[in-house]
């Protein structure tokens, strides 16, 4: 019994170093930086290096001794793409929504308890707010994205993915609180969008609606970030009708 804990633990440090390496991929991480922000020691995080690199999953240039995702993770995610490719379906309708509002747009998709950014369209507004790049991961109620997924779902599910993020709310957003998350999802599922008023970075807001994907699909949002003054209730009430026409479009295209 002891070495099947010990084993499923190894796996479970793996697959969370592996989603962390996933995290902004492009720009790569350093063994000093993943040690931080995983909480492992530094010689476990080197020998889950190791393994992952052997299986191909991840790989280190040899030049930056930055960690990127590996050539099997691309194999698996394009095999998967088959079944789970909302990225392709929603892609013309996330980069019409930066062109027609000058905003950077997202599609952000559910993984349990959290929201996972997957594409970024830059828009052509010159002043931008970064908070978000694909690869981010924010606990559910972090962001818009997460707060229209969380008005999405059933209260009582919602419920439970807010109280398991307290904690994380807590230690790494100050000014979240779950109560605070409950009256924003209340919000969203009035209105139909979900608003972020510069709660993760301050001036940098954002709006966001909920794909309501079939059961063979990841839970999914689009959304807009822009600097405050463009995001005030007047151009809210534009754009938040946009994303739910644009959302239902989505949902059309989606098998099932």
């Amino acid at each position: 019994m002891v070495e099947q804990i010990t084993g499923a633990q190894v796996v479970s440090r793996a697959i969370e170093l592996l989603k962390l390496v996933s995290v902004r991929t492009g720009e790569g991480w350093l063994v000093p930086d993943l040690v931080a922000k995983s909480g492992l020691k530094r010689p476990t995080v080197y020998r889950l290096l190791a393994a992952l690199e052997a299986s191909g999953l991840i790989e280190q240039d040899k030049e930056s001794r930055r960690w990127h995702l590996g050539q099997e993770s691309y194999v698996l995610g394009t095999l998967a793409a088959g079944r789970f490719d909302i990225e392709r379906i929603c892609r013309d309708a996330i980069v019409r929504i930066a062109q027609t509002t000058g905003e950077s747009t997202f599609l952000s998709i559910r993984r349990f308890h959290e929201s996972v950014c997957l594409i970024r369209q830059e828009g052509t507004y010159p002043i931008r707010t970064h908070v978000l790049q694909a690869g981010d991961r924010y606990p559910l109620g972090v962001g818009a994205a997460g707060l229209a997924m969380l008005a999405a779902m059933p209260e009582a599910e919602s419920d439970a993915a807010i109280e398991a993020n307290r904690i994380q709310f807590k230690e790494r957003f100050p000014r979240i609180t779950a109560k605070l998350v409950k009256e924003l999802v209340a919000e969203a599922r009035q209105n139909g969008y979900a608003v972020n008023r510069g709660l993760v970075l301050p001036g940098s807001w954002g709006i966001a609606a909920p794909i309501h994907v079939g059961p063979h699909m990841p839970p999914a949002a689009i959304s807009i970030t822009a600097v405050e003054a463009r995001l005030q209730p007047k151009r809210q009430q534009e754009l938040g009708p946009l994303l739910i026409v644009e959302a239902e479009a989505i949902r059309k295209l989606l098998p099932g």
